[in-house]
């Protein structure tokens, strides 16, 4: 009998142990709506929440700017989105790591909306009392990034397009007590695109500097 009783404690320490904070990662919900967009190249990535989200915000996707799921955009099934998350608010960034989970993107009147998912944390406790998060989404049509791990790399290396949301603040986090919260509406919009080279972006500086000096010169 002792055994067994030692036996079921032991099994309980171990998942708990393993038992990691949740979230609801789904990016239209009763809670608000951001939207992920796809841009043309040349044009800059935003942040922030336009006059199409829930709340609405300043950020303006215009021309340039496509609906991921949409024609002319990219396609649902192949980009790919995950939180990224670390305890405690206000987390620096570098310390924001993928949950267990990846999903895509819909289609129609919800098209720039993520499949929901629900996202398991190593590094968030159960029930934690708040964790920091940031959603990233990628180009996969290759086929050979199906982790965000690997599609920064290739993002930082300009092979292929991806993106990062602004940091947020979620409370409550799932576990044995707390239900997995969503994280709107404190995830506003963003899209993704391909990163200008250093190597260019200090060129087109140089260059505009120039372009000044010449023009005070005159």
């Amino acid at each position: 009998m002792k055994k067994l009783i030692l036996a079921a404690i032991t099994v309980t320490t171990a998942a708990s142990v393993f038992a990691q904070g949740t979230v609801a990662f789904v990016n239209r919900s009763a809670g608000g709506t951001s939207h992920v967009y796809s841009t043309a190249p040349g044009t800059p990535q935003l942040q922030g929440n336009g006059a199409a989200d829930s709340p609405a915000g300043s950020a303006t996707y215009g021309a340039g700017y496509t609906l991921i799921g949409t024609a002319g955009g990219m396609a649902a099934s192949t980009t790919f989105a995950q939180l990224i998350g670390a305890n405690g608010a206000g987390a620096a960034e570098s310390s924001l790591l993928p949950g267990l989970g990846t999903t895509t993107f819909r289609t129609g009147g919800a098209a720039g909306n993520v499949v929901l998912v629900t996202e398991t944390f190593n590094n968030i406790p159960l029930d934690a009392a708040a964790a920091s998060f940031e959603m990233v989404a990628w180009d996969n049509s290759s086929g050979l990034y199906p982790t965000w791990t690997q599609a920064s790399v290739a993002w930082g290396q300009n092979l292929i397009a991806a993106g990062r949301s602004a940091e947020f603040t979620v409370n409550n986090i799932g576990g044995v007590v707390n239900t997995p919260p969503g994280v709107e509406p404190q995830l506003q919009s963003f899209s993704i695109g391909i990163v200008p080279e250093p190597t260019t972006a200090a060129l087109a500086g140089l260059g505009a500097a120039a372009l000044l000096v010449f023009r005070r010169r005159k």
